[in-house]
């Protein structure tokens, strides 16, 4: 039976996010696809756990046959990974995560995050306080204690292992190239050059991000690295903050808007071509920014000329070519990022950039599409669940014998990474972008040979 209507849903709570996003529930006419799609569907085996059965309880707020306060709803409500995969398999198109994110700023009107959301939360919109807080981080991950403690039982050692696994790859180190960052314009590279010039591809701005600059700072100055090298001239971008992403996914929609409106200052005014970012979940809000601050006057306009010239890393390599280096000996299997495939719907460019690796052998993961379970802070919040989506993962990882995970996600990055390392799996988690620059060190040294 169709569950579409041809009048729009009264709401029992007018004036609440859900209010305004409840046309989206009319959408989903319950078929069922999106079932086994759901990680927490196959992980939990529960219809109240999967997308058909969470927009039921979303329909219930909105007719009022379900409380904001009941604790079965925040419950199931609480579960979903935000992965987006049901919107990959609907073929009504539902906007699941819109709905999601604003069930989840309804819910919190009516009741307090969990402590450790508010924290996180709170210390990612202020960067005054994020600042110290991944110094700390470098510092504590430097003394090697994080890989003593990754053993220990329940989220400390899983943290631990996360923090571990942000160390970077020996191998990645030693076939480093160089290139300089110049304000508007780098110039000359290790490869040979000045590859702006010589393939004017234009102007691109970095996402530096939080997560990112703070543990993955090397990535960012590969990402520097490989756009130069592969046409793209670089300028900085002073003012720009955290993306917003956890907030708006935790249902902190305030404060997901006032991290956008700086980034959009900050991007807007840099005036380049493309924005280049390199974290799925990044580039998935910020290509949201229009939608979120569609209804912000002063910054609307703005928001969606920065929407707009979002681009994922991958996109632009693969516009560029991209250009080929050394060759790179590994065995190598990649994992998608959710929010690179199911968000904004990227599948080949990731696997194009890997398959002008020369020597790099890539070998196919068994239901890479499937979420890992990192999700933002969910596996601080939802530790269990996450562990359970997380564990078929690890299998197949390690089935393929690959010596090297690529994914484009930070949160992946340290999920798939902090579990390998429990599991005593002897491979690790990189990110693509790594392993191309990596291959630019092996051809500039053998063009210096």
């Amino acid at each position: 039976m169709s569950a579409h209507r041809a009048t729009p849903l009264p709401c029992a709570l007018p004036g609440s996010p859900l209010d305004a996003a409840k046309a989206g529930i009319d959408a989903c006419v319950h078929c069922g696809f999106c079932l086994q799609a759901c990680p927490t569907y196959l992980a939990l085996d529960d219809e109240n756990d999967s997308p058909r059965g969470r927009i039921l309880l979303m329909r219930g707020l909105v007719e009022g046959t379900l409380a904001p306060t009941d604790d079965a709803v925040r419950t199931h409500i609480d579960r979903c990974l935000g992965c987006r995969a049901c919107e990959t398999a609907c073929p009504s198109g539902v906007p699941y995560g819109h709905l999601l994110e604003a069930t989840r700023a309804t819910l919190a009107e009516y009741d307090r995050q969990p402590f450790v959301a508010r924290m996180v939360l709170g210390v990612f919109r202020r960067e005054w306080l994020l600042r110290p807080v991944l110094a700390g981080a470098r510092l504590l991950r430097a003394t090697g204690i994080p890989s003593l403690l990754a053993r220990l039982p329940g989220r400390l050692g899983f943290a631990m292992a996360m923090l571990a696994s942000t160390r970077r790859e020996a191998v990645l180190d030693g076939n480093r190239h160089t290139a300089t960052r110049d304000g508007a314009r780098p110039v000359g590279s290790a490869v040979g050059g000045d590859p702006a010039e010589l393939h004017g591809l234009g102007s691109a701005a970095v996402l530096l991000g939080c997560v990112m600059e703070g543990l993955f700072a090397e990535t960012n100055r590969a990402t520097e690295r490989v756009l130069h090298r592969n046409g793209y001239s670089l300028r900085d971008t002073p003012g720009q903050q955290c993306c917003g992403a956890l907030h708006a996914h935790a249902g902190d929609m305030e404060g997901a808007r006032a991290l956008a409106r700086a980034n959009v200052r900050a991007f807007d005014a840099a005036g380049t071509d493309v924005i280049a970012v390199n974290s799925a979940g990044c580039g998935a809000m910020m290509k949201e920014y229009a939608h979120l601050l569609a209804d912000d006057p002063p910054f609307a306009e703005a928001a969606a000329r920065v929407s707009a010239r979002v681009r994922d890393i991958s996109e632009l390599l693969v516009a560029a070519g991209p250009a080929r280096g050394g060759s790179l000996p590994l065995t190598v299997t990649y994992d998608a990022p959710c929010h690179l495939m199911h968000a904004q719907r990227i599948v080949t460019p990731p696997l194009s950039v890997l398959g002008a690796i020369d020597g790099l052998t890539l070998v196919p993961l068994e239901d890479a599409d499937q979420c890992c379970g990192a999700a933002g802070i969910y596996s601080l919040v939802e530790p269990e669940t996450s562990a359970a989506v997380l564990a078929p993962k690890l299998e197949r990882i390690e089935r393929t014998g690959a010596r090297y995970v690529a994914t484009g996600n930070p949160g992946c990055l340290m999920q798939i990474g902090a579990g390998l390392r429990r599991a005593g799996v002897n491979a690790r988690a990189v990110h693509p972008v790594d392993l191309l620059d990596s291959s630019y060190g092996v051809g500039a040294r053998g063009q210096k040979s």
